[in-house]
């Protein structure tokens, strides 16, 4: 989504990219960077669902701080205050798609010079409650019932003490295995999706593994379709005990493969 969002910001004014990791497939957050101090805001996506990366603090900023959260909001504790515009959609651990969500410092508000669509101007949503438009109600009262869940768990310290369960669970199996190897630099390695694939001379059975969890009711293993590999995506949602079906399978294609 970083990529997406240079993208669509390029069709209003001038962007510098200060930093990527795009000179190693994304394979890791880059850290050693410096903010320019005349720019406008400084735009992060914290989770990179393809590739398997994540941002796992909070940042520091010299200008507004802009960052999609679309696929780890609620997975661990924020320091809002840092930020001047956190947004995203929900269909990752808040709700449905359909619903997106928005928190905007108010102080960053009604500074744009040029005029903007009514609908695209976030005073419009603040100064009418939400509700300038008629809301899809489902997918709010859904993301209602997460919210609450959510709460009743123990918060999002608790979401973060589970994603970070889940996620060592399988990266310690991809680690130890022998038949598979992960992608990303082992401290940027997402709590949301873990991405892998097979290791050096067993390419060969990326397809067969697909097939073997399969055959046990597991699905969605395949890596997104620019990637390839595998990508296991372990939002809130997900229990410990799925993890560890797959990391069963793991063990068991590996003693059956070698």
């Amino acid at each position: 989504m970083g990529k997406k969002a240079i993208a669509e910001a390029e069709h209003f004014g001038e962007v510098e990219v200060v930093a990527s990791s795009k000179d190693k497939n994304f394979s890791y957050i880059p850290k050693q960077y410096t903010v320019p101090t005349d720019v406008d805001y400084f735009h992060i996506t914290t989770n990179n669902t393809i590739f398997g990366s994540q941002i796992h603090t909070d940042i520091a900023s010299p200008v507004p701080l802009v960052a999609d959260m679309s696929s780890d909001i609620l997975s661990r504790p924020l320091d809002v205050s840092k930020y001047a515009l956190i947004y995203g959609g929900c269909q990752k651990n808040m709700g449905p798609a359909g619903v997106s969500f928005v928190i905007v410092r108010e102080d960053v508000l009604g500074h744009v010079e040029r005029r903007i669509p009514t609908m695209l101007d976030y005073r419009t949503h603040v100064e009418h409650s939400s509700l300038y438009n008629t809301p899809p109600v489902a997918s709010i009262f859904t993301v209602r019932e997460v919210l609450r869940w959510v709460k009743a768990e123990g918060g999002v310290s608790e979401m973060q003490q589970r994603a970070e369960a889940r996620a060592k669970l399988l990266y310690d199996e991809i680690d130890r295995n022998t038949l598979f190897a992960g992608t990303v630099a082992a401290e940027d390695r997402s709590l949301m999706n873990a991405c892998f694939v097979m290791s050096a001379g067993n390419e060969s059975k990326e397809q067969a593994f697909l097939e073997f969890v399969t055959k046990r009711n597991m699905i969605g293993l395949q890596g997104h379709r620019s990637v390839g590999g595998f990508r296991a995506s372990m939002y809130n949602a997900l229990a410990l005990e799925s993890v560890q079906e797959l990391v069963d399978c793991m063990k068991l294609f590996e003693e059956e493969n070698i």
